[in-house]
């Protein structure tokens, strides 16, 4: 199996690290590196690589996933160049492009960038890939390693922006959701536990339902809705709140945020 070094163990860093170590992959074919690695002793344990040298870890590595955050980025390629021929180089910062990285690394070498979501650590990412300079054996290898991680797809980078806010920043407003369900669970009767449970199991079952059967959220909608029902009164009365407002208008506000950074 191929070494992979994972360069800024922060948390999308270890969300990664943990999916691969779940996935199978042997724990000596894997570095971290982070400035404060007392917080990765449990890394150290099953006996992966953990140094604040970001040199020794590309040395020791094949391919390298940038998780550093965006300010720290140039100058860590910089640090790392004379390590990274015959590498293959997966960026997960935000908001720099593939081209910006091609100049800043200045070699002709497979450049990735990937946005996986904080799910990973648990197999259920959903990760959208970009790519450059690549060949076509490259592309499964890395589909391979985010394939341990979840789903797949391949996007043009100038829409790496927009798999961000959509699936990575996605987590966050799927969690406030099921939060907020708790929130009237509660109110209806339930304990917080309880709530939590059924709140969650319910969302994961209407994410497999769109997934498996591949319909439109309408159509499954439409199943559980019924004349002068429940379901619908409830619908109903949410959009007019402005439930579906206000989750499009938070996706673009995040969106023109990462725009502007």
């Amino acid at each position: 199996m191929n070494k992979i070094a994972i360069i800024g163990a922060g948390k999308l860093g270890c969300a990664i690290a943990d999916g691969l170590l779940e996935s199978g992959i042997d724990p000596n074919n894997l570095s971290l590196t982070r400035r404060k690695i007392s917080t990765l002793q449990k890394y150290t344990d099953l006996g992966v690589l953990v140094t604040t040298d970001n040199n020794e870890a590309v040395k020791n590595s094949e391919i390298i996933i940038l998780c550093v955050k965006p300010q720290k980025t140039k100058s860590v390629l910089q640090e790392i160049a004379s390590d990274l021929n015959n590498k293959i180089i997966i960026s997960t910062v935000t908001g720099i492009t593939i081209t910006e990285l091609k100049e800043v690394i200045n070699l002709e070498i497979p450049l990735f960038r990937a946005m996986p979501n904080t799910a990973a650590a648990i197999k259920q990412s959903m990760t959208c890939v970009s790519t450059i300079n690549s060949t076509d054996t490259q592309k499964e290898l890395v589909t391979s390693i985010f394939k341990n991680l979840g789903e797949v797809v391949y996007i043009e980078d100038e829409l790496m922006a927009s798999a961000t806010v959509l699936a990575a920043s996605g987590i966050a407003f799927a969690l406030r959701y099921i939060r907020a369900s708790m929130q009237g669970g509660i109110e209806i009767g339930f304990s917080s536990e309880l709530a939590q449970k059924i709140a969650a199991q319910t969302i994961k079952g209407a994410a497999e339902l769109i997934l498996q059967h591949g319909t439109h959220p309408e159509s499954e909608i439409d199943k559980v809705t019924t004349p002068q029902g429940i379901t619908i009164t409830g619908l109903n009365k949410m959009e007019q709140e402005g439930f579906s407002s206000s989750i499009v208008q938070g996706i673009l506000a995040s969106q023109n945020k990462i725009e502007n950074l």
